[in-house]
Protein backbone atom coordinates (compact mmCIF):
# COMPACT_ATOMS: atom_id res chain seq x y z
CA UNK A 1 0.00 0.00 0.00
CA UNK A 2 1.37 3.62 -1.07
CA UNK A 3 1.02 5.89 2.15
CA UNK A 4 -1.57 6.97 3.90
CA UNK A 5 -5.59 7.04 2.92
CA UNK A 6 -7.20 10.31 4.02
CA UNK A 7 -10.71 9.07 6.35
CA UNK A 8 -13.54 10.11 5.87
CA UNK A 9 -14.39 11.98 9.07
CA UNK A 10 -15.57 15.06 7.74
CA UNK A 11 -18.02 13.56 6.08
CA UNK A 12 -21.72 14.17 6.82
CA UNK A 13 -23.56 11.33 8.43
CA UNK A 14 -25.95 11.30 5.38
CA UNK A 15 -23.66 10.82 3.20
CA UNK A 16 -21.69 7.92 4.49
CA UNK A 17 -22.46 4.47 2.79
CA UNK A 18 -25.04 2.24 4.17
CA UNK A 19 -23.00 -0.50 6.58
CA UNK A 20 -23.74 -3.42 4.45
CA UNK A 21 -22.31 -2.05 1.50
CA UNK A 22 -18.69 -1.34 2.58
CA UNK A 23 -15.90 -3.93 1.99
CA UNK A 24 -16.02 -6.42 4.70
CA UNK A 25 -12.25 -6.84 5.79
CA UNK A 26 -11.82 -10.17 8.13
CA UNK A 27 -8.38 -10.32 9.93
CA UNK A 28 -7.30 -12.96 12.22
CA UNK A 29 -4.45 -12.53 14.59
CA UNK A 30 -2.78 -13.90 17.89
CA UNK A 31 -2.75 -13.06 21.58
CA UNK A 32 -0.02 -13.90 23.77
CA UNK A 33 2.51 -12.93 26.04
CA UNK A 34 2.13 -10.28 28.39
CA UNK A 35 -0.98 -9.21 26.06
CA UNK A 36 -2.71 -11.98 27.07
CA UNK A 37 -3.72 -9.73 30.72
CA UNK A 38 -4.66 -6.99 28.24
CA UNK A 39 -8.61 -6.69 29.06
CA UNK A 40 -11.27 -6.79 26.43
CA UNK A 41 -11.68 -2.76 26.16
CA UNK A 42 -8.31 -1.73 25.89
CA UNK A 43 -7.60 -4.61 23.05
CA UNK A 44 -10.43 -2.77 21.01
CA UNK A 45 -8.39 0.62 21.63
CA UNK A 46 -4.99 -0.73 20.79
CA UNK A 47 -5.88 -2.58 17.66
CA UNK A 48 -8.07 0.45 16.60
CA UNK A 49 -4.95 2.44 17.37
CA UNK A 50 -2.71 -0.09 14.92
CA UNK A 51 -5.09 0.71 12.30
CA UNK A 52 -4.47 4.09 12.30
CA UNK A 53 -1.30 3.67 12.06
CA UNK A 54 -1.49 1.22 9.49
CA UNK A 55 -3.31 3.78 6.85
CA UNK A 56 -5.84 1.75 6.13
CA UNK A 57 -9.01 3.51 4.56
CA UNK A 58 -11.46 2.66 7.75
CA UNK A 59 -15.03 3.45 7.83
CA UNK A 60 -16.53 5.28 11.01
CA UNK A 61 -20.10 5.28 12.06
CA UNK A 62 -22.79 7.75 11.61
CA UNK A 63 -23.15 8.41 15.80
CA UNK A 64 -22.09 11.25 17.37
CA UNK A 65 -19.05 9.07 18.55
CA UNK A 66 -18.36 8.51 14.99
CA UNK A 67 -16.26 5.26 15.87
CA UNK A 68 -14.30 2.99 13.54
CA UNK A 69 -16.51 0.41 12.35
CA UNK A 70 -14.97 -2.63 13.66
CA UNK A 71 -16.61 -6.16 15.09
CA UNK A 72 -15.09 -8.16 17.61
CA UNK A 73 -14.49 -12.19 18.30
CA UNK A 74 -16.45 -12.97 21.66
CA UNK A 75 -14.18 -11.41 24.75
CA UNK A 76 -11.04 -13.70 26.17
CA UNK A 77 -10.70 -14.17 29.83
CA UNK A 78 -8.27 -12.39 31.31
CA UNK A 79 -4.91 -13.72 31.13
CA UNK A 80 -5.73 -16.50 28.44
CA UNK A 81 -3.90 -16.28 25.18
CA UNK A 82 -5.37 -17.10 21.90
CA UNK A 83 -4.16 -18.64 18.43
CA UNK A 84 -7.34 -17.72 16.60
CA UNK A 85 -9.16 -13.63 17.56
CA UNK A 86 -10.53 -12.14 14.24
CA UNK A 87 -12.14 -8.53 14.33
CA UNK A 88 -14.52 -7.44 11.17
CA UNK A 89 -13.28 -3.92 9.48
CA UNK A 90 -15.22 -1.78 7.25
CA UNK A 91 -13.27 0.11 4.74
CA UNK A 92 -14.17 2.52 2.56
CA UNK A 93 -12.81 1.32 -0.48
CA UNK A 94 -11.34 -2.01 -1.30
CA UNK A 95 -7.90 -2.42 -1.01
CA UNK A 96 -5.77 -5.99 -1.67
CA UNK A 97 -5.87 -8.10 1.70
CA UNK A 98 -2.28 -9.05 1.06
CA UNK A 99 -1.40 -5.40 1.51
CA UNK A 100 -3.60 -4.44 4.24
CA UNK A 101 -1.98 -7.75 6.11
CA UNK A 102 1.12 -6.47 5.74
CA UNK A 103 0.42 -2.74 6.74
CA UNK A 104 -1.40 -3.64 9.56
CA UNK A 105 1.96 -6.38 10.92
CA UNK A 106 4.44 -3.35 10.42
CA UNK A 107 2.14 -1.57 13.02
CA UNK A 108 0.76 -3.92 15.46
CA UNK A 109 3.00 -5.54 18.33
CA UNK A 110 4.29 -8.97 18.09
CA UNK A 111 1.85 -10.30 20.51
CA UNK A 112 -0.73 -9.37 18.65
CA UNK A 113 0.34 -9.85 15.34
CA UNK A 114 -1.97 -10.93 12.34
CA UNK A 115 -1.92 -13.73 10.36
CA UNK A 116 -3.62 -13.45 7.93
CA UNK A 117 -7.00 -11.24 6.21
CA UNK A 118 -9.56 -11.71 3.45
CA UNK A 119 -12.98 -10.24 2.63
CA UNK A 120 -16.09 -12.26 3.69
CA UNK A 121 -19.75 -10.98 2.77
CA UNK A 122 -21.05 -7.62 4.08
CA UNK A 123 -24.31 -9.18 4.90
CA UNK A 124 -22.78 -11.62 7.08
CA UNK A 125 -24.12 -12.09 11.01
CA UNK A 126 -22.37 -10.12 13.61
CA UNK A 127 -18.61 -11.56 14.31
CA UNK A 128 -19.28 -12.12 18.42
CA UNK A 129 -22.81 -14.09 17.70
CA UNK A 130 -21.88 -15.69 14.27
CA UNK A 131 -18.51 -17.34 16.04
CA UNK A 132 -20.06 -19.58 18.18
CA UNK A 133 -18.21 -22.64 18.59
CA UNK A 134 -15.03 -22.86 20.33
CA UNK A 135 -11.51 -25.23 20.85
CA UNK A 136 -9.53 -24.49 24.61
CA UNK A 137 -6.36 -26.08 25.30
CA UNK A 138 -5.30 -25.82 29.58
CA UNK A 139 -2.04 -26.86 30.99
CA UNK A 140 -3.12 -27.46 34.99
CA UNK A 141 0.70 -27.23 35.94
CA UNK A 142 1.82 -29.34 39.21
CA UNK A 143 1.19 -32.72 41.22
CA UNK A 144 -1.76 -31.64 42.84
CA UNK A 145 -4.35 -33.04 40.28
CA UNK A 146 -4.23 -36.09 37.61
CA UNK A 147 -6.41 -36.39 34.36
CA UNK A 148 -8.73 -38.95 36.20
CA UNK A 149 -9.63 -36.23 38.36
CA UNK A 150 -10.27 -33.56 37.02
CA UNK A 151 -12.17 -36.04 34.22
CA UNK A 152 -14.24 -36.89 37.13
CA UNK A 153 -14.93 -33.55 38.34
CA UNK A 154 -16.02 -32.51 35.23
CA UNK A 155 -18.38 -35.03 34.62
CA UNK A 156 -20.37 -34.40 38.00
CA UNK A 157 -20.74 -30.84 36.74
CA UNK A 158 -22.07 -31.89 33.46
CA UNK A 159 -24.71 -34.44 35.27
CA UNK A 160 -25.38 -31.39 37.29
CA UNK A 161 -26.58 -29.74 34.39
CA UNK A 162 -26.18 -26.21 35.67
CA UNK A 163 -23.16 -23.97 36.67
CA UNK A 164 -23.29 -20.94 38.13
CA UNK A 165 -20.69 -18.77 39.59
CA UNK A 166 -19.98 -14.65 40.56
CA UNK A 167 -18.56 -12.26 37.81
CA UNK A 168 -18.19 -9.33 40.54
CA UNK A 169 -21.67 -9.07 41.82
CA UNK A 170 -23.55 -10.62 39.54
CA UNK A 171 -24.53 -14.57 39.05
CA UNK A 172 -23.70 -16.05 36.15
CA UNK A 173 -25.34 -19.07 34.93
CA UNK A 174 -24.11 -21.51 32.38
CA UNK A 175 -26.10 -24.54 30.71
CA UNK A 176 -23.47 -26.91 31.14
CA UNK A 177 -25.53 -29.56 29.34
CA UNK A 178 -25.53 -27.66 26.00
CA UNK A 179 -22.36 -25.27 26.17
CA UNK A 180 -19.89 -28.10 26.82
CA UNK A 181 -19.40 -30.51 23.71
CA UNK A 182 -16.65 -32.02 24.42
CA UNK A 183 -13.71 -32.80 27.03
CA UNK A 184 -10.73 -34.23 27.50
CA UNK A 185 -7.81 -34.61 29.75
CA UNK A 186 -4.42 -36.64 29.87
CA UNK A 187 -1.26 -36.36 31.64
CA UNK A 188 1.90 -34.70 31.03
CA UNK A 189 4.96 -34.37 32.13
CA UNK A 190 4.51 -30.86 34.51
CA UNK A 191 0.98 -31.49 34.95
CA UNK A 192 -2.31 -32.36 33.08
CA UNK A 193 -3.31 -31.10 29.36
CA UNK A 194 -6.93 -30.02 29.03
CA UNK A 195 -9.09 -30.07 25.50
CA UNK A 196 -12.41 -28.60 25.31
CA UNK A 197 -15.13 -28.04 22.89
CA UNK A 198 -17.61 -25.02 23.84
CA UNK A 199 -20.74 -23.93 22.26
CA UNK A 200 -22.06 -20.74 22.65
CA UNK A 201 -25.52 -21.19 24.04
CA UNK A 202 -26.63 -18.25 26.13
CA UNK A 203 -24.10 -17.72 28.79
CA UNK A 204 -20.04 -18.55 27.55
CA UNK A 205 -18.27 -21.42 29.67
CA UNK A 206 -15.04 -19.94 30.53
CA UNK A 207 -12.41 -22.79 31.11
CA UNK A 208 -11.64 -21.73 34.13
CA UNK A 209 -15.12 -21.69 36.44
CA UNK A 210 -15.59 -25.12 34.83
CA UNK A 211 -12.66 -26.65 36.04
CA UNK A 212 -13.03 -24.62 39.64
CA UNK A 213 -16.23 -26.11 39.58
CA UNK A 214 -15.27 -29.65 38.66
CA UNK A 215 -12.51 -29.34 41.44
CA UNK A 216 -14.81 -27.99 43.88
CA UNK A 217 -17.61 -30.56 43.11
CA UNK A 218 -14.34 -33.59 44.21
CA UNK A 219 -13.42 -31.77 47.50
CA UNK A 220 -10.03 -30.80 46.05
CA UNK A 221 -8.08 -27.63 45.86
CA UNK A 222 -8.53 -25.36 42.82
CA UNK A 223 -5.26 -25.48 40.43
CA UNK A 224 -3.56 -22.45 40.60
CA UNK A 225 -1.23 -20.78 37.55
CA UNK A 226 -3.33 -22.51 35.13
CA UNK A 227 -2.78 -21.80 31.46
CA UNK A 228 -5.53 -21.29 29.16
CA UNK A 229 -5.20 -21.08 25.35
CA UNK A 230 -8.14 -20.55 22.65
CA UNK A 231 -7.42 -22.58 19.57
CA UNK A 232 -10.32 -22.77 17.39
CA UNK A 233 -13.46 -20.49 16.53
CA UNK A 234 -15.98 -21.39 13.93
CA UNK A 235 -19.59 -21.70 13.59
CA UNK A 236 -21.89 -24.31 13.56
CA UNK A 237 -24.85 -24.54 11.04
CA UNK A 238 -26.87 -27.84 10.13
CA UNK A 239 -24.20 -30.19 11.66
CA UNK A 240 -21.39 -29.01 10.41
CA UNK A 241 -18.54 -26.50 11.13
CA UNK A 242 -18.28 -23.20 9.19
CA UNK A 243 -14.48 -21.66 9.49
CA UNK A 244 -13.61 -17.84 9.53
CA UNK A 245 -12.90 -17.23 5.89
CA UNK A 246 -15.64 -19.04 5.34
CA UNK A 247 -16.15 -21.07 2.32
CA UNK A 248 -19.98 -18.93 2.85
CA UNK A 249 -23.24 -19.78 0.69
CA UNK A 250 -22.84 -23.21 -0.59
CA UNK A 251 -25.71 -25.21 -0.81
CA UNK A 252 -27.52 -25.58 2.76
CA UNK A 253 -24.68 -23.31 3.91
CA UNK A 254 -24.62 -20.16 5.58
CA UNK A 255 -27.36 -17.08 5.57
CA UNK A 256 -26.62 -13.57 5.12
CA UNK A 257 -28.35 -11.21 7.27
Amino acid sequence: MSGSRPQPTDARPQDLPVKAELPRLRVEYVKDSRLAFLGHLDLIATVERCIRRAGLPFSVGNGFARRVRIQFTSALPVGASSACEYFDLRLTERVDPNEALCALRGATPSALRPVRAAYVPGRLPALEAWLDRSSWELLVPGAGLDATQIARGVEAVRERGELTYMRGEKAKRVDVASTLVGFEARDVEGGVEVCLEARLAGCALRPQVLLDAATDALGLPRASALRVRRVRQAHEENGRLVEPFGPFCEKDGTPLS
